[in-house]
């Protein structure tokens, strides 16, 4: 299916398929998948919004959600999208140092866009992904990223993926990792999120701060039909505070950033699971 859907985009488009989607899919999954009644109570408890504008809120995560799988295809077919950079810079002082650096994302708009646009120049690029891909996405963004630096780590159950971070941050490298779900790990921060408790991964932030590394976040959001913006914010830590004092500083910072982009964007969170408390 997913071979036969890059055929298609290569000579359709990505609008068709939207339209198909917003029809015959989204409507299916409103009434019967269930992520989409924890995007409802997303819409409810933490935007406050009314029943109805919830439920719309819900149609239209839904159905951006289907886009960006619908774009991920299109770019493997070789369509392009126009792709703008906020604080681009803060990423070109980075990679001209030889330390190497983390760069955290989460689960909203495309983060995968990013690989694919804000590709490093002399330094190794390593993401972190989920060991369980299907075999023809993961043949499909090997061949994307072939002409780049960029490298993928894949999460495995004997936690084998620790030690190939390790060697790619101490050769210098950037390693990009998710930071808003535990990756196989119970060890959890307390944060108060958007106003509510909920918990992020302990791994990332401990991971940073055992090398004393500089870390930004980079996310991707959909900004019109075929326009992407993507934001890279410095998170800046004490790195001379006591360890424990470094990780709450670094993972307060990440989720500020993250509450601004569900403040800009709040029907772009892909998050399926209760993650507040």
């Amino acid at each position: 299916m997913h071979r036969e859907l890059i055929r298609m985009l290569r000579h359709t488009d990505v609008r068709v398929i939207y339209a198909f989607m917003a029809v015959f899919v989204i409507p299916w999954c409103l009434i019967f998948a269930s992520g989409s009644r924890i995007i409802y109570r997303y819409f409810r408890t933490i935007h406050h919004r009314t029943v109805l504008a919830s439920i719309a809120a819900t149609y239209r995560n839904l159905y951006l959600f289907g886009q960006v799988v619908v774009d991920r295809f299109a770019f493997y077919a070789g369509r392009r999208f126009q792709i703008e950079i906020e604080g681009y810079q803060a990423f070109s002082n980075l990679i001209s140092r030889p330390q190497g650096f983390l760069q955290l994302s989460a689960h909203v708009g495309n983060y995968e866009m990013a690989g694919y646009n804000l590709t490093p120049e002399g330094k190794k690029f390593y993401a972190l992904v989920f060991g369980g891909e299907k075999q023809s996405i993961m043949e499909n963004r090997n061949k994307a990223f072939s002409s780049t630096n960029i490298r993928m780590i894949s999460i495995s159950p004997d936690m084998s993926h620790l030690f190939e971070i390790n060697n790619a941050l101490a050769d210098g490298g950037i390693v990009s990792m998710p930071a808003d779900r535990n990756l196989g790990s119970a060890k959890t921060i307390d944060i108060q999120f958007m106003g509510r408790p909920a918990q992020l991964p302990y791994g990332p932030f401990s991971v940073a701060t055992a090398r004393g590394l500089d870390v930004i976040a980079v996310n991707v959001m959909k900004t019109r039909t075929l326009q992407y913006t993507i934001y890279v914010q410095n998170l800046p830590y004490d790195r001379t505070a006591p360890r424990k004092e470094q990780i709450r500083q670094l993972a307060t910072a990440y989720k500020t950033e993250l509450e601004r982009m569900l403040t800009m964007y709040p029907e772009q969170w892909y998050n399926y699971f209760p993650f507040w408390n």
